[in-house]
């Protein structure tokens, strides 16, 4: 199936058939059609403000919004007014880590420690590392070859000083799923306030009772739907919550000011009821799909390795090792041809190392053969028979 959006796009001055083959959707997914389709009206005429509580224009923008919240909600088993819209993961992850610094040292709460897994997404790391100037004390949770958490060693530094702990569902470069029902429940029975980073774990259990959880951060562009909108879970059961970093208007019941906007939530409601009501079927369709991707590859090129677990792992990632060319040097050449990725992280415009690849305990030679693919809801058998034929001729 491909996406109905291209039809539309071939009518605006911005479209270009460059026969692109995208594998990169854990960089971001592209707009499912039947989302736009929901948000092109509030794009449009009903534009409303939906703070705007004394006129139709602004009930029918709110009443949208509203909608939204319940279909978010209901993706993550959650109540409505425990979503709280945010302009992404990022904002989401800041908003948790730092808020609820902010509140311990608010109510002069004690503990000190935060927990962070090691491989953990750059602004979770940097959230935390922020709270450092506050006088709080930041540990990595290690993580084995595998890029799974050793829970003896997780609970091993757990004690009355960790006030939080922020483990990722799923990693964004090598896919690895990591059991946080176990940790949540671990952490609630030391008093300790769990948060996990869920962008990347669309089609896992995201169930934040069965799992758990008292803050999680969750995004659109990863479920099909509009860059720009995230949300923040707040438990209504957990003992603190964060303090707000936006002020302003007091929109969100105070947790975060500014006004919503009505056409990225409904495209974000609409992508989280699609992916609700799919991802089952659609988890099997992009096993094959990477299963298919990696055999193909391993098959015709000799000495690939797989980095992470095969087992616990995102359905359509693979990160692999490939040992005759540098990951940055084969990407650029199959350019514009297929779109992967390496997974690095760029600061202040200086490529590093992958820390995550770091982590699971690749050197610096062998991350910089490494390179991520995903396969998602509009890659067909063509894509994978004609990415391999690419990659395979600038490869070996």
């Amino acid at each position: 199936m491909k996406n109905n959006c291209i039809e539309i796009l071939k009518n605006t001055p911005y479209y270009q058939d460059n026969n692109e083959i995208y594998l990169d959707y854990q960089a971001s997914t592209p707009l499912d059609a039947r989302v736009l389709n929901v948000m092109l009206p509030f794009m449009t005429t009903e534009f409303g403000n939906p703070h705007s509580s004394e006129h139709a224009v602004g009930w029918k923008a709110n009443a949208a919004v509203e909608h939204a919240q319940t279909q978010v909600a209901d993706y993550i088993g959650s109540l409505d007014e425990e979503i709280v819209f945010t302009s992404g993961a990022t904002e989401s992850n800041n908003f948790a880590i730092i808020g609820i610094g902010y509140a311990a040292l608010t109510k002069g709460i004690s503990r000190k420690t935060i927990l962070v897994s090691a491989i953990e997404h750059k602004c979770v790391l940097g959230a935390a590392r922020f709270l450092t100037r506050f006088g709080f004390n930041i540990q990595k949770i290690p993580v084995n070859s595998d890029g799974i958490i050793d829970v003896d060693q997780f609970k091993s530094m757990i004690n009355d000083n960790v006030l939080l702990v922020s483990v990722m569902a799923t990693n964004n470069e090598i896919g690895t799923v990591q059991p946080i029902k176990e940790i949540g429940q671990i952490c609630h029975e030391n008093g300790i306030l769990f948060h996990t980073d869920a962008a990347q774990a669309c089609y896992e259990n995201l169930d934040v009772i069965e799992n758990n959880v008292d803050f999680m951060s969750i995004s659109a562009h990863k479920i099909y739907g509009p860059k720009g909108i995230g949300a923040l879970f707040i438990s209504n059961d957990a003992y603190l919550k964060p303090e707000p970093i936006l002020y302003g208007g007091g929109q969100q019941l105070g947790y975060r000011s500014g006004t919503v906007p009505a056409f990225l939530t409904v495209g974000f409601g609409e992508a989280a009821e699609i992916m609700s009501n799919t991802k089952n079927t659609e988890r099997a369709e992009l096993v094959r799909l990477r299963d298919k991707l990696l055999a193909e590859i391993q098959h015709k090129i000799p000495g690939v390795k797989i980095n992470g677990s095969l087992e616990h792992r995102h359905p359509g990632n693979i990160n692999i090792l490939l040992p005759t060319v540098e990951s940055k040097q084969l990407i650029y050449s199959v350019q514009p041809n297929v779109a992967f990725s390496t997974g690095s992280a760029c600061t202040s415009g200086v490529i590093e190392p992958s820390h995550v690849l770091k982590a699971i305990g690749l050197s610096t030679s062998e991350a910089e053969h490494s390179f991520r693919m995903t396969v998602g809801r509009f890659t067909d058998d063509d894509d994978i028979a004609k990415a391999v034929e690419i990659i395979i001729q600038k490869g070996n």
